[in-house]
């Protein structure tokens, strides 16, 4: 083996030992900054968490929520616990399903703007759950998930078939475009079905806006299954997408199998969708903003930033829930609606960044 002039020169080896130290240095910082982001996460999460529980349309006093918390008020009680306590769990697993398919998504497209909403994938769950409902009369999460399953398969493929058309192959910008217009059209057929039909349109009015208050609790066992499965596919193509990240013809050399990690990715995001989809409707912007968000403190990482993503996305579900129940005096406003007017200005600013063009 030959030796460099810096590992022979004894000179040299000062600076060599120097520029050691500082890249542990800068990896230490790295993690430091790593642990504080996830440190604060939790703690705003443990905040929301809170706050979901005692803050609501119904005013509570103090004296009441701690009654409440304590089982002296059995009427304070069931407002905390059972119906704050369901749909807080709801944000949560919903959140973190969003968080990390949206993660998924601008992973495995290596398209910054990738998301289930913008791609079309909610769109597509949630016309499958109205064409369930208006021709089965299926409202439940048990029967509706099987829809927003089939629904957001079908769409998934439709986008990536469109966008890896033609010979330059796979193009972030095609994929999205794509998802635009198919989700575009998927809505429009669903505001057809539940606007044609009243009945309809009345069981769907708060799902189909993107709500977690309508789901009962006992429903939540339906979802869990397809959650837990799209969590695993997903850590398990976590590494491989740190591969795929530098390219196709790289990561083949690095040993990545990129056919096998795209497609996990795709059942993995579609599992989540669905999931997500059937039990809170067409929630959108979630899985835009948080991947983005987490990147400052976890870095290019995928498997710290599903991590971070499936922490940090249900602080945003459960904050824009607890906002849309006090913003307005004589009721509530679904976390769709609130999620849409904070994600909108961010789908702007993203789209003006610089360096939005690639991950």
């Amino acid at each position: 083996m030959r030796l460099t002039d810096s590992e022979t020169d004894p000179a040299a080896w000062p600076q060599t030992s120097a520029a050691v130290e500082s890249a542990r240095a800068a990896i230490g910082v790295s993690a430091r900054r790593r642990i504080a982001g996830f440190a604060l996460t939790l703690a705003v999460l443990g905040v929301c968490i809170v706050i979901s529980l005692v803050l609501g349309s119904k005013d509570l006093s103090p004296e009441r929520i701690v009654a409440g918390l304590t089982g002296a008020d059995a009427d304070a009680w069931t407002i905390i616990f059972e119906l704050r306590g369901s749909r807080t769990v709801l944000g949560i697993l919903v959140g973190a399903a969003l968080g990390i398919a949206g993660a998924l998504m601008q992973a495995f497209t290596r398209n910054p703007l990738a998301d289930p909403g913008i791609l079309g994938v909610n769109a597509g769950a949630a016309f499958a759950v109205a064409v369930g409902a208006a021709a089965f009369g299926l409202t439940t999460l048990s029967g509706t998930i099987w829809f927003a399953l089939g629904g957001a398969v079908v769409t998934t493929f439709a986008v990536w078939a469109i966008g890896a058309a033609g010979r330059s192959g796979t193009d972030p910008l095609r994929i999205t475009l794509s998802g635009v217009a198919i989700g575009a059209f998927l809505s429009g057929f669903t505001s057809a079905i539940t606007l044609l039909l009243p009945e309809v349109f009345n069981r769907m009015r708060g799902w189909n806006a993107g709500s977690i208050a309508s789901t009962p609790p006992e429903q939540f066992g339906f979802m869990v299954p397809f959650l837990l499965a799209g969590f695993v596919f997903a850590f398990l193509v976590a590494k491989p997408l740190n591969a795929v990240a530098l390219g196709d013809d790289l990561a083949v050399s690095l040993g990545s199998r990129v056919v096998r990690t795209r497609v996990l990715s795709i059942i993995a995001a579609t599992l989540l969708c669905a999931a997500a989809t059937a039990a809170a409707g067409p929630i959108g912007f979630i899985g835009l903003m948080v991947p983005h968000a987490v990147r400052w403190f976890t870095g290019p990482d995928q498997r710290w930033i599903f991590a971070g993503s499936a922490v940090a996305a249900p602080v945003l579900v459960l904050a824009s829930d607890v906002v849309g129940r006090l913003i307005l005096s004589s009721g509530e406003l679904p976390v769709g609606i609130v999620t849409a007017f904070v994600g909108g200005p961010v789908l702007i600013a993203l789209v003006r960044r610089k360096g939005a063009s690639a991950l």
